[in-house]
């Protein structure tokens, strides 16, 4: 399957394109943010299980930018799907 781009309309889509990238960048950080800030608010640690002297150490798992990614292709798939339906509707 073969698609071409008009080039009259290339630079609107384009724009369109990286101002739906950049919304949805910029929810996704305000979702994490939010997400955390309620994840720890309601987080009680469970004492019970700890037997001895507790630990002041503190151990943070891994940085990842997987559910990024997979987020930005999921959010990419789902403008250019809606992008061949409104296309077909006109």
């Amino acid at each position: 399957m073969m698609v071409y781009l008009n080039t009259k309309n290339a630079g609107s889509f384009l724009k369109k394109y990286f101002v739906f990238i950049i919304r949805f960048l910029l929810l996704y950080t305000v979702f994490q943010i939010l997400s955390g800030t309620v994840l720890t608010a309601f987080y009680t640690p469970d004492f019970s299980a700890k037997t001895g002297s507790l630990s002041q150490e503190v151990v943070f798992g891994e940085p990842s930018s997987i559910p990024l990614l997979i987020s930005l292709l999921i959010a990419t798939t789902a403008y250019f799907l809606a992008q061949k339906v409104l296309k077909a509707a006109q």
